[in-house]
């Protein structure tokens, strides 16, 4: 008879008690008044009356008039990108957080296998349990070449045999509808492991996504009701999310009374340094779907037991408040605002009444981590030649159309000195993306944008999505070729440059893509950043947003790689002739 049993039975005493709550019972969409008894870090019992398992050295917390509910499950993240965890999770737990499943596209296209690896190595260990899905961006071949083969790929694969893995991350729609791709190695391994492959299905409708629908089996990128409803009928799991890069509770709220709750769950898909301190993280995602008219216990249902269910955490004890489970509990003393008063991790209680018991914890990463930025700052790379536009003197260009969209458009640059050159007068400016991965050679493709707005100066990141560049976008070379520098010198990151001189900065030097300073001060340099920008001339709503995602092929229609625009949804390289 195992140590629950006994404690079950009411012949020994529990280690912690919460009494007097209402508990929701996910599994039924409801609230019963149950006391939760907890032995080491599982849940024993859910007595009406747990006063008989109470000892001497029982802890024992008061719920009177609060709910008591599963610790928070989000369901699709990225937290190898902007800050890393170790240095935030306290943020996380505080909003009642016990367990994340995390995409792994900032350090794993660089570092493939290793990129994961030390993901997880950092987040052991922490009082939220870490789950990772391995990411196909290194096996991808669509518009460059495959990145890993032979030992590297296998080890990739490999990963999916991991306990912390629970399955393949995000693939766009695009590399596996129609096409043969080297990721179908991993959606291979992954069935045969009884494990998850997530889709990015912006844009993907109808018998597309009917052909994706056979290869993915969950999609966190609905945008309405009737996205949602579609992906269910082709038995697709929808994730809803709430963060830094979209609130799309609206659609969940829409989609709510048409499918069943089960298959639906929440996320963040990201919640950065800023909104992570200023608006919360899991709680402030179930507070949107009540909002938007989901009925509380399904709201906390699908932020805890369906996405625990749908990424094999429920055999782990995820999710659920019943007998054997993880004893991960929540307490809320509002559900309007889900205000979330106390939380317990393992058995251990993390935060109460407003006071931490956990702290931001630190990880040394190795060296070439640290050192992964080293792009070409030539003249020659930055340069356009007259003699690429037609007659008209006109070429291609991506135009930034806001969020993460961005559309075809052509232009004609002034020349000067045989060179096309930017017109920001005009909103024509010029973007670089260089070639960081390990394997690259740090050069990479020069061409044009519209839609951002800059008057004067430029900016470069390393924080660009889904590839391992270094982009740089500006009125004039030279601030160009600054910012690319400024951003080698500090081992990633962010820099802002006018006329010269760097105004604004962020470093973000593990792998090239996480700040690993207090999480507090990555956001005030965000901000900075921001407004450097924004004094530049930026236009869009999110400036950042903006410049980062003009390398990502989840969403049409053009979009820089490191030989061309990549030509979303005809899956190929163009040049800049029209």
């Amino acid at each position: 008879m195992n140590d629950l049993q006994s404690v079950a039975l009411g012949d020994e005493t529990a280690d912690l008690v919460i009494t007097g709550g209402r508990v929701c019972l996910p599994e039924k969409g409801e609230f019963q008044s149950r006391d939760v008894v907890v032995v080491d870090d599982r849940v024993a019992a859910l007595p009406e009356d747990a006063q008989p398992v109470i000892g001497d050295e029982t802890q024992v917390i008061t719920a009177s008039n609060r709910v008591v509910a599963p610790g928070f499950v989000d369901a699709h993240t990225h937290l190898d990108l902007h800050q890393t965890f170790e240095n935030a999770y306290h943020y996380v737990v505080e909003g009642g957080t016990t367990t994340v499943v995390s995409e792994v596209t900032g350090y794993g296209p660089a570092f493939g296998a290793e990129g994961v690896e030390q993901f997880l190595t950092a987040t052991s260990y922490l009082p939220v349990r870490v789950r990772a899905v391995v990411p196909p961006q290194p096996l991808l071949d669509t518009f460059e070449p495959q990145r890993d083969e032979g030992e590297d790929a296998e080890a990739l694969v490999n990963l999916l045999s991991d306990d912390r893995v629970v399955g393949v991350g995000e693939t766009d729609w695009i590399h596996a509808v129609g096409r043969d791709t080297p990721a179908e190695r991993l959606y291979e391994r992954a069935d045969a492991e009884d494990k998850t492959v997530s889709g990015h299905a912006a844009g993907c409708s109808d018998e597309k996504l009917s052909a994706f629908a056979t290869v993915i089996d969950d999609d966190h990128e609905a945008i309405s009701g009737e996205d949602i409803v579609e992906r269910v009928e082709n038995g697709i799991h929808a994730i809803g999310r709430y963060g830094s890069i979209r609130d799309d509770m609206d659609a969940i709220g829409e989609a709510y009374p048409e499918v069943p709750t089960a298959e639906l769950s929440l996320s963040t898909d990201g919640m950065w340094p800023r909104e992570l301190i200023s608006d919360g993280y899991m709680d402030a995602v179930v507070r949107r779907a009540i909002e938007e008219g989901v009925e509380p216990a399904d709201a906390i249902r699908m932020a805890t037991l369906n996405p625990a269910r749908h990424f094999g955490l429920a055999d782990e004890g995820v999710g659920s408040l019943s007998p054997g489970s993880v004893a991960d509990v929540v307490l809320i003393d509002d559900l309007d605002t889900v205000n979330v008063t106390t939380v317990v991790s393992g058995g251990e209680v993390v935060f109460n009444k407003g006071e931490s018991k956990v702290a931001p914890r630190t990880h040394e990463y190795p060296d070439h981590f640290y050192d992964s930025v080293n792009v070409s700052t030539d003249p020659a790379e930055f340069r356009v030649p007259a003699d690429v536009a037609n007659t008209d003197g006109e070429v291609r260009a991506v135009e930034q159309q806001g969020g993460l969209l961005s559309s075809e458009t052509i232009v004609a640059p002034p020349v000067e000195d045989g060179e096309l050159v930017a017109e920001p007068d005009e909103d024509v400016l010029k973007a670089t993306l260089l070639d960081r991965h390990p394997k690259g050679d740090g050069t990479g493709f020069t061409g044009f944008v519209t839609g951002l707005g800059l008057d004067s100066g430029a900016v470069a990141t390393s924080v660009v999505w889904e590839t391992t560049g270094v982009l740089a976008v500006g009125t004039n070379d030279e601030d160009r070729r600054t910012a690319v520098s400024h951003v080698n010198e500090m081992g990633g990151g962010w820099a802002v440059v006018d006329d010269g001189e760097v105004i604004a900065e962020l470093p973000t030097r593990v792998a090239g893509v996480c700040s690993d300073l207090e999480v507090e001060e990555t956001a005030k340099l965000y901000d900075a950043v921001e407004s450097a920008l924004r004094r530049l001339g930026a236009e869009p709503d999110r400036p950042m947003l903006a410049v980062q995602t003009l390398t990502f092929p989840g969403v049409p229609q053009l979009k820089f790689s490191f030989s061309g625009y990549a030509d979303i949804l005809h899956r190929e390289i163009v040049g800049l002739t029209p």
